[in-house]
């Protein structure tokens, strides 16, 4: 299926190699990690093992957090916290994982237990071995397969509005397509298929622009 938009594309592959070969430039890291390298505010870039686009490790994954000093706890939700009620990527990578073994337990794993009322109510009907075994794959495939960079970005506004951009630079390349063994492809979420990215959020919306970039860079050198 094409990818969607909604802006001209002129200079978005051109933006797009050009944040790619910036992010594959910088400290990678992988697991385990020392938290205190990582920023206490800023952006996560993920690449993924076997994925590639303009010639360097293709960019999977876009992220960043709300709350004030929350960039390591965010991390550590996603890839350490055995719980896909509070990280909807865990919650996407186990999706994709029972969609391509055919596992029905996917109708119970979109189950949140968060609220005390659906915990309550869905509690008895979710078999908790199963899904602790699954919760140890997705940690397991995550540790494995993914690395990350980060660069701090201390103001909230500015956090969401580059990780919203970068997202949509990505999403409306033509030259980022994911290859036919990634674990994205057997997910249920069509956004997800199509764009490439672990995503279904802030896709094929504003673009980064000339000036954009300039900023960027700034952010990624200081």
């Amino acid at each position: 299926m094409d990818k969607k938009y909604y802006y001209k594309k002129e200079n978005h592959s051109k933006y797009c190699k050009e944040i790619h070969t910036l992010f594959n430039s910088m400290k990678r890291y992988s697991f385990p990690y020392d938290p205190e390298d990582i920023p206490l505010n800023g952006i996560y870039i993920l690449f993924q093992k076997g994925e590639k686009a303009h010639g360097v490790d293709r960019i999977v994954r876009i992220g960043t957090h709300t709350g004030n000093n929350q960039l390591r706890s965010r991390l550590w939700q996603h890839f350490v916290n055995e719980n896909k009620d509070r990280s909807i990527f865990r919650k996407n990578i186990g999706r994709a994982l029972l969609s391509k073994d055919r596992d029905p337990f996917i109708e119970k794993w979109e189950l949140d237990l968060t609220p005390k009322q659906n915990k309550d109510k869905y509690i008895k009907d979710v078999d908790m071995h199963k899904q602790k075994f699954i919760e140890k794959q997705v940690t397991k495939y995550l540790q494995e397969n993914f690395t990350f960079i980060v660069f701090e970005v201390s103001d909230k506004n500015q956090r969401l509005e580059f990780e919203s951009k970068i997202i949509s630079t990505i999403s409306t390349c033509d030259e980022c397509n994911a290859s036919k063994d990634w674990l994205g492809n057997y997910s249920p979420k069509e956004k997800i298929r199509e764009s490439g990215l672990w995503l279904v959020n802030e896709l094929y919306k504003e673009p980064l622009n000339g000036k954009d970039m300039i900023i960027l860079r700034e952010l990624v050198e200081k």
